[in-house]
């Protein structure tokens, strides 16, 4: 799981293509808008439960980074090998800071595995990087759809729409990433900086 805010915060804000997207082995390609086996999918998601469930009453910060890694884990693995070798090779691109490259890898493993929350995820972090707000919203809400309690897609919603000057927004995507997740951090202190401003305003 990409935790957006610090994800987005380091990520390159440009690079050159430097080829095409790769095309999967045709042997080893499964047909477009293939999804997890069932059973695979169904024990996934009585595991991510689980760890949820732990995550709201991890009892210190130390406990809770241990269980957003397996909750990480979890949700960076496609169930598709295609997929995650697409994955694997746009986080290549972007350690090398090739932006372009990386987008159009993502591009491709969306159009794969149009269920993998990891994806959209990881695109929407290259969006806000290139200040491209509105695909990168349109990402995350797409990853909210996907896993409602996926608290970095509500983390970066709310950097995006301060960006955008929407304050009242940003405090409910960051109230509603610290419900699911109370030990965040620095989470805490834009709420309290906010909750003033939006206060005053009229709903």
């Amino acid at each position: 799981m990409s935790l957006l805010g610090p994800v987005l915060a380091g990520a390159p804000s440009h690079a050159q293509t430097t080829g095409p997207v790769p095309t999967p082995p045709a042997e080893t390609a499964p047909a477009a808008g293939a999804i997890t086996p069932p059973a695979l999918a169904s024990e996934r998601a009585r595991r991510l439960d689980e760890l949820y469930s732990r995550l709201r009453e991890a009892d210190n910060p130390r406990q809770a980074r241990v269980l957003e890694a397996q909750i990480g884990m979890l949700m960076s693995v496609s169930g598709s090998d295609t997929a995650d070798l697409l994955m694997g090779r746009a986080q290549q691109a972007m350690q090398q800071r090739q932006a372009d490259l990386a987008l159009s890898l993502l591009d491709a493993v969306i159009d794969l595995q149009p269920d993998f929350t990891e994806a959209w995820s990881r695109r929407a972090t290259f969006y806000f990087a290139r200040r491209e707000f509105g695909r990168a919203i349109s990402d995350l809400e797409n990853v909210l759809r996907l896993e409602p309690r996926h608290f970095g897609a509500m983390v970066g919603l709310g950097m995006l729409l301060q960006q955008l000057g929407d304050e009242k927004g940003a405090l409910t995507a960051f109230q509603q990433a610290m419900e699911v997740n109370p030990h965040i951090e620095r989470v805490p202190q834009i709420i309290q900086r906010l909750k003033p401003k939006v206060d005053g305003v009229e709903l």
